[in-house]
């Protein structure tokens, strides 16, 4: 039963949003997609038992999934015409091996992010349906305590049935319109995947190929607009150093520890000249900016510092274009290495309160405040942070780096 258990939380932690994304596209319904997914998990523990997970769990999902949203339509006389449509578009898919959902998750992110929706709204709604994330990582992200997120993203659902927002792919204006907060959505996931919530390690490669495959998608589309092009670039430079990010015993290295000779140089090269081609159309914005930051981290090379007061002037000019706690806190890194830790501490100290659930804040503040010579500022920053993180070989790091306290 254990193994059947793991087999159905990694195909939900891995396919979770493919899923819902194609069936709420299929029959136009949050609601009903999400409750025919649940039910297929439940069958799916019944039936995978005694060593009968199928080969292609995610697939196995969506036919019973399926089906089980056709039974509802054909028992609700509400939706009695929507069946034709509806048996159409199943009787195609069921006549090719593969099906591709991919345009599906897109069309989904559109939806999700109509302007019916507040902005940050938009973006959570994306994130739990199209990137899979859950209640409590979509909270991390926002601030703000995992009730609160779950009330916003139940809200959002109700009001796309209530107005009938179609399910649809926008034409090219309306798509414009709505680029900012696709992008931010895919940022996001790829954050997301980058420092994960929980687990053994802090990497999550299924949402950072997720959010590489997005944008890429996205660019498909919109071709031509450089902050695409900047946010796929950042992606890379970033995905490039997944291979080296955790040790032999899946411990946490900071990248002055990495083995450059893990990293996907053939990546960072093609970001460079991505990020070359954005920067050329002269409308500089927040992820070719992004961009740059991890261009020079990954031009750093071993044993040497990183460029720190080239990378807190590229911070300042972030901090223009897009002001928020959370780059004020990256800002008060940058310039802790480039002037002192004194100073970072005083660019942090406004925006402390607005970071109280925050958990790489604690992470921050208590590097600095060591640095700082704060020795008890430091390890009660640290506690809070290790109680923040929820991921096995951050924590290690994190109470090393705490021990390092009583020694300086």
């Amino acid at each position: 039963m254990k193994a059947v258990q793991q087999a159905v939380d990694r195909v939900m932690r891995q396919d979770r949003g493919r899923l819902v994304a194609t069936l709420a596209a299929t029959f136009n319904d949050f609601t009903l997609a999400e409750d025919a997914l649940q039910d297929a998990l439940f069958i799916a523990l019944e039936k995978w038992g005694n060593g009968r997970v199928p080969e292609n769990p995610a697939a196995w999902l969506y036919q019973v999934a399926k089906r089980r949203a056709l039974d509802v339509v054909r028992r609700s006389k509400n939706l009695n015409s929507k069946i034709p449509d509806i048996q159409i578009v199943m009787d195609e898919r069921e006549q090719s091996e593969e099906y591709e959902v991919g345009d599906h998750r897109l069309r989904l992110m559109y939806t999700c992010c109509h302007p019916a929706l507040d902005p940050e709204v938009q973006i959570a709604l994306t994130l739990y349906t199209v990137g899979g994330l859950r209640i409590p990582e979509i909270a991390k992200a926002f601030l703000v305590k995992t009730p609160t997120m779950a009330a916003r993203i139940t809200r959002a659902k109700h009001k796309i049935q209530k107005a009938c927002i179609p399910f649809a792919l926008p034409d090219e204006a309306e798509r414009t319109e709505r680029l900012v907060v696709i992008l931010q959505v895919i940022y996001l996931i790829y954050n997301e995947g980058y420092a994960a919530t929980e687990g053994q390690n802090q990497l999550r490669l299924d949402l950072c190929e997720e959010a590489l495959f997005l944008a890429r998608m996205v660019l498909e589309l919109s071709p031509n607009e450089p902050e695409v092009i900047g946010l796929i670039a950042l992606i890379q430079f970033s995905h490039a150093r997944r291979a080296a990010r955790s040790g032999a015993q899946k411990q946490y290295l900071p990248m002055a520890e990495q083995d450059r000779a893990l990293w996907d140089h053939e990546m960072i090269r093609d970001a460079h000249n991505l990020l070359t081609k954005a920067m050329q159309q002269a409308r500089i914005g927040p992820y070719q900016v992004q961009a740059a930051i991890h261009g020079l981290h990954c031009d750093t090379k071993a044993g040497e510092a990183p460029d720190w007061p080239q990378i807190s002037g590229l911070y300042s000019v972030l901090l223009r274009l897009e002001d928020s706690p959370v780059v004020r806190l990256n800002y008060a890194v940058a310039v802790s290495f480039a002037q002192s830790p004194e100073i970072a501490l005083g660019i942090i100290a406004p925006v402390a309160a607005e970071l109280e659930f925050y958990q790489p804040y604690y992470v921050a503040l208590a590097d600095i405040s060591r640095r700082a010579g704060q020795m008890n500022k430091a390890i009660t920053a640290y506690d809070r942070a290790i109680e923040f993180s929820g991921v096995t070989g951050e924590k290690e790091f994190l109470l090393e780096q705490r021990q390092r306290c009583y020694v300086s």
